[in-house]
């Protein structure tokens, strides 16, 4: 039997179309707003990373930003993560939550965090999470969907467990 062979890929090669986009490159119109829920475990999965990586597409297309953090969703503005200290990484990608969570905040975007799983499942205060993260009322988290559908907004909502 004749063996077929080719050579592996090696670094810097493309082995996908990377020129092709099939949709246009939108882009907010004035006023558009965008909402980002996100109820996940930060580091139990690649979600929680991937939507604030779309959130930031989303903030620098031009849509007004808001970031709401619910449930498990909280732990990824916590102001005291690191090894052996605050602020270390313990590893490449330990801070990746709250480097892009200050990203979103520097152009713009308003972050909430909910007090309920901030307290009642974490033992978290409101001065564990970043500055400029905005705690709120468990109750707000359905208020804030039913704003942004009254703001005919885009709504992405992330749940995992």
């Amino acid at each position: 039997m004749s063996r077929v062979t080719i050579d592996p890929p090696k670094e810097g090669d493309v082995i996908v179309n990377v020129e092709e986009k099939i949709f246009p490159d939108h882009q907010a119109e004035p006023g558009e707003k965008a909402y980002v829920f996100m109820h996940t475990v930060p580091f139990e999965g690649s979600v929680g990373l991937v939507n604030m990586l779309t959130a930031t597409r989303l903030q620098r297309k031009g849509f007004d930003l808001t970031f709401v953090l619910y449930g498990p969703g909280v732990l990824m503005a916590s102001a005291t993560r690191g090894f052996p200290s605050v602020g270390q990484e313990a590893f490449p990608g330990n801070l990746g939550f709250n480097r892009q969570l200050q990203t979103l905040m520097d152009e713009g975007a308003t972050i909430y965090a909910c007090r309920f799983a901030m307290a009642a499942l974490y033992g978290m205060r409101e001065d564990d999470v970043m500055p400029g993260v905005v705690p709120f009322s468990p109750l707000d988290v359905l208020d804030a969907t039913i704003q942004a559908w009254r703001d005919k907004a885009l709504v992405i909502t992330t749940w995992t467990l």
